[in-house]
């Protein structure tokens, strides 16, 4: 129909011009497509149809000819990713020369395309765009870069693709950086709704070409570039990822399987005294954390959580919770693609060895939740089991969990991690955030408490908040229903005036220790934020 306004227009001015008499030469089948479910193959023929013939009726040109709903070729139901030759080798199909491609590609996050494409579906993608898309990226980023080689080989000019807001950020952002380097990004939406079956997602509009067009928009506003992360001021896509920051923070344990038991259970097993190797049941069974329990109420959970070294044989020396795990995750596990998942069914999927090394000496380490409104920091007890929805960072003083506390580092988070598709809330990446973040001093580098006072403000300050909060979520002689209702989600919905106290003052403290002046804009500090990091990587 766009496409059917812009010819009228056309036609009406060259009669205005005195040119004479254009015939009508728009049609159906010059759209051309590429639909993979047999029933949406009919319907897009059907639709682009309907669409046409609406068009002449409305603008007083007829009818079309009898069959009035004729095959479009041009729309073709096949794969449009992946394909395979006669020996079948993967190979990618072949896209008709178009001067536009636009779509709407299937959002289908990394971690799911197994479970709906098939092992060997995926492992075929990834090995045949092997050097072009990470292998940890999203789907929809095959389309972003099988629509970019054609703009680099001239058989369309122009694209316009959505996917999810996390095109943005981490592996899936490679794709938008090879579309920097090749052409440009012309026009963009960051962040948009959009529903899909009854779900409001987030959704990121890219629209890009081989860098002829000059004006580029950004969400509607008229900007002078558009970064690769979707932004236009600070390019933190430059940020560089810092050697002092690794193996600090760690995404918690991953179970692939049902290991948690609730509290009744948890005490049955503790309360058990005979186990062949003489060893208590807690070396095994621990309190168990997610984001849940960080943000409302601690659940309290438990979870059977073996040590990653601890071979099949002396797991079953817990007799009670190795036998919980035969009966509830073993035969699950049965069936799971991944041998190693598969072999040590009665070890979490992902033990996470590294963070616990990293945590070895601490008596209690920092985590905050991945997906959170607000973004908040709490300490755990050693001996805790931080599921995969937490970021661990096994740091356990004061002074560092008030820097990442503070208003320079969360503005810095929001910047570098996507918000969740669903909800919208803001995300925490341990590897684009984290690791890129520098800090007053390098981790590790930092003076002691008692040899700087710029140290033991940030400390101070943070116990202070630490303190207040504690205060305010377990006020004595508060029923379980006024319990219920206090959380730290509720806490920072409401914001009071002590709480917005406390954290002005961790943030002088912070702004002290880096050396800035605490009238900074969000802008201004992200400028900073971002030489430092470059200049921390350089050396």
């Amino acid at each position: 129909r766009l496409l059917l306004d812009l010819q009228k227009e056309v036609i009406a001015f060259a009669a205005r011009q005195g040119l004479g008499e254009i015939a009508l030469s728009v049609s159906p089948a010059q759209l051309y497509g590429i639909e993979i479910n047999a029933y949406a193959h009919e319907l897009a023929q059907v639709t682009i149809w309907i669409g046409y013939i609406q068009w002449m009726r409305d603008n007083g040109y007829g009818f079309p000819s009898e069959p009035i709903l004729k095959p479009l070729d041009a729309i073709r139901r096949m794969d449009a990713i992946l394909a395979y030759g006669a020996e079948g080798r993967p190979m990618e199909p072949e896209w008709s020369p178009a001067d536009v491609i636009i779509g709407n590609p299937p959002f289908l996050g990394d971690k799911k395309m197994r479970g709906e494409l098939g092992d060997k579906y995926v492992k075929d993608l990834r090995d045949l765009y092997a050097n072009r898309v990470p292998g940890g990226a999203d789907l929809v980023c095959y389309w972003f870069e099988r629509a970019r080689s054609m703009i680099v080989q001239a058989t369309t000019s122009r694209v316009g693709l959505l996917a999810t807001q996390s095109i943005r950020v981490g592996a899936n952002r490679t794709v938008l950086n090879a579309i920097k380097q090749s052409g440009d990004i012309f026009m963009a939406w960051s962040d948009r709704p959009w529903v899909l079956d009854g779900a409001q997602v987030r959704v990121s509009m890219v629209g890009f070409d081989s860098g002829k067009q000059i004006e580029r928009t950004l969400n509607g506003n008229l900007v002078t570039t558009i970064n690769s992360d979707l932004s236009t001021a600070t390019d933190l896509t430059q940020a560089l990822l810092l050697r002092e920051n690794a193996s600090i923070a760690f995404i918690g344990t991953q179970k692939g399987g049902a290991f948690e038991i609730d509290s009744a259970t948890a005490q049955k097993m503790l309360s058990d005294t005979g186990n062949p190797n003489k060893r208590p049941n807690s070396d095994v069974v621990r309190p168990w954390f997610n984001g849940t329990d960080v943000m409302g109420r601690p659940r309290h959970m438990w979870i059977v959580d073996f040590p990653s070294d601890l071979s099949e044989e002396e797991a079953a020396m817990y007799e009670a919770p190795f036998e919980y795990v035969k009966e509830n995750v073993k035969p699950k596990r049965s069936g799971n693609a991944v041998i190693s998942a598969k072999e040590s069914w009665w070890l979490h999927e992902r033990t996470r060895p590294a963070m616990r090394e990293a945590w070895s000496n601490l008596h209690r380490f920092i985590v905050t939740p991945r997906v959170a409104r607000h973004r908040v920091f709490v300490f755990l007890p050693m001996g805790t089991v931080p599921d995969s929805r937490v970021v661990v960072i096994t740091r356990g003083d004061d002074y560092f969990l008030g820097v990442l506390h503070s208003h320079i580092h969360e503005i810095w988070s929001l910047s570098t991690s996507p918000r969740h598709g669903i909800g919208n809330d803001p995300t925490y990446n341990a590897q684009s955030c984290f690791e890129t973040f520098p800090f007053p001093w390098a981790p590790g580098t930092e003076p002691a408490e008692d040899a700087d006072a710029r140290v033991a403000a940030i400390a101070e300050a943070a116990r202070e908040l630490v303190a207040k909060r504690d205060a305010w979520l377990n006020p004595p002689g508060a029923s379980e229903a006024e319990l219920k209702q206090r959380t730290l989600t509720a806490l920072y919905n409401q914001r009071p005036t002590w709480l917005t106290q406390a954290h002005a003052s961790l943030d002088r403290a912070v702004f002290e220790a880096y050396g800035w002046p605490p009238d900074l804009s969000d802008e201004e500090i992200l400028e900073r934020l971002l030489a430092l990091n470059l200049k921390r990587a350089g050396e």
